[in-house]
């Protein structure tokens, strides 16, 4: 495989943690992935935590919106490489057929959105949410993606998706 890549990271409600992870790995990334986010039933609206969090990464939170999978489903979308699912509900949900058969793992996260208590506690929340998802992006970008082939990088997206939160 050869960058820049194309992720997609995948949640129900496109609020919280695929906004994060969104965020990270354009990021984190620098250049190497163009990550984009959706769900499988946007909320239509992102998580004011979620952008709290984003925006201390420096991310640009103009674009920033709560979107349908089905965007990316369309034959003039852009062709992903990677799709993660981040929530286990979008994981065992029927996803749309994706263009170009991308490497697909589950990255299971608990959603800070559903957290009850004070705005601190919510805010702390999102960011033990933001320190898990960024370990594990931070360990698929170490992966030299350009020398595995795709069983071996599905292998150990799959694995990362296992590694304790």
């Amino acid at each position: 495989m050869q960058g820049p890549y194309n992720i997609l990271v995948l949640c129900t409600g496109n609020s919280a943690r695929s906004i994060l992870a969104e965020a990270l790995f354009n990021t984190l990334g620098a250049g190497r992935f163009k990550a984009y986010s959706a769900g499988s039933h946007p909320t239509g609206r992102v998580n004011p935590f979620a952008i709290e969090h984003v925006q201390a990464l420096g991310y640009p939170i103009d674009e920033l919106r709560s979107k349908s999978w089905d965007e990316f489903a369309q034959a003039d979308s852009p062709r992903m490489d990677f799709i993660v699912t981040v929530c286990d509900n979008a994981a065992g949900e029927v996803c749309p057929l994706w263009p170009g058969q991308p490497v697909t793992a589950h990255w299971g996260f608990p959603d800070p959105a559903a957290v009850e208590g004070s705005e601190e506690v919510k805010r702390a929340a999102f960011a033990q949410t933001l320190r898990q998802i960024r370990n594990r992006v931070q360990l698929f970008l170490s992966l030299p993606l350009e020398t595995l082939d795709r069983m071996a990088i599905e292998n150990r997206m799959r694995a990362i998706g296992r590694e304790p939160l």
